[in-house]
């Protein structure tokens, strides 16, 4: 890996790494929306060392129409979590998932957030790591508690309003699937369709077959199609899905091509409970 792509790291770097020894927290991150059994996956399966992190709980605040269904988790108790975890000032940490890394990004956004520098996310998630060949274990770990002491507000965030304004000076965009986007289903927010402007890149559309980043030359391309080039910032490119979880991966995609992007992290969970906000519907922004 050279330049950005420091973000994720191959299974066979991962091996290597836990065989070398050294202070690394691996944490297994198993969540996808309308699967609540993440502990019991984890369970039945696991790299080994892995502890398991509780998106609902631990990655996030309790859900309000006011906040989204994922807030972002107060400061306190997410450098509560991060100890809990195993986390010490200086500790490398390795996240993964079993879904591409749409989970596991918004943990490493998190880590982000509080400061933390030395975090990863395994490209491919737990099948690369078995298609390496590797071994999983079953049960439960509990980490040796960690003395990290993390800050907060390192990752830039945008707020409603802020996303409201957004596509009139920079680049807003929805990381939903595109029927989504288009309004055409919604199956958990309170209304369909789009924030007006926002343009769609379903984060799905950043991972090829193998659920691994695609190559930075695709990505590059890709984004630029919307008018995103590498090198931009917070004040050009913000990023929202339904709920701020797969935006995260979104900002992580974009880090890989040098683009250091923002989240709204209410996202159209948020934007969608308040009948005051318009919503745009079809194809276009």
């Amino acid at each position: 890996m050279s330049g950005e792509r420091r973000t994720l790291i191959t299974a066979g770097e991962l091996a290597k790494v836990q065989e070398a020894g050294g202070d690394t927290v691996l944490l297994d991150v198993r969540w996808a929306l309308g699967d609540a059994r993440g502990r019991e996956h984890y369970e039945a399966g696991h790299i080994p060392g892995a502890v398991f992190v509780d998106l609902e709980t631990e990655l996030s605040a309790a859900p309000s129409p006011e906040a989204g269904r994922h807030p972002l988790p107060d400061a306190r108790n997410f450098a509560a979590s991060a100890r809990s975890w195993g986390i010490n000032t200086g500790s490398a940490v390795v996240l993964y998932d079993a879904t591409g890394a749409l989970a596991a990004a918004r943990g490493w956004w998190l880590l982000r957030h509080a400061g933390i520098g030395n975090v990863r996310v395994l490209d491919g998630g737990l099948d690369a790591w078995v298609a390496a060949g590797r071994a999983l274990e079953t049960g439960n770990n509990t980490a040796v508690p960690g003395n990290v002491r993390p800050g907060w507000g390192q990752m830039p965030v945008i707020d409603i309003e802020q996303a409201a304004a957004f596509p009139g000076h920079g680049i807003l965009l929805d990381s939903r699937a595109a029927e989504r986007y288009r309004g055409e289903v919604e199956p958990v927010d309170p209304r369909a369709g789009h924030i007006p402007g926002a343009l769609n890149r379903p984060t799905t559309g950043n991972l090829d077959a193998g659920k691994r980043l695609l190559e930075s030359a695709e990505l590059v391309r890709a984004f630029a199609q919307l008018g995103v080039k590498p090198g931009a910032g917070a004040a050009d490119v913000a990023a929202y899905c339904g709920s701020g979880i797969t935006a995260a991966h979104q900002v992580l995609a974009l880090e890989t091509i040098g683009v250091h992007a923002a989240l709204f992290p209410g996202s159209w969970s948020q934007w969608s409970a308040d009948p005051a906000r318009p919503a745009a519907t079809g194809p276009t922004p």
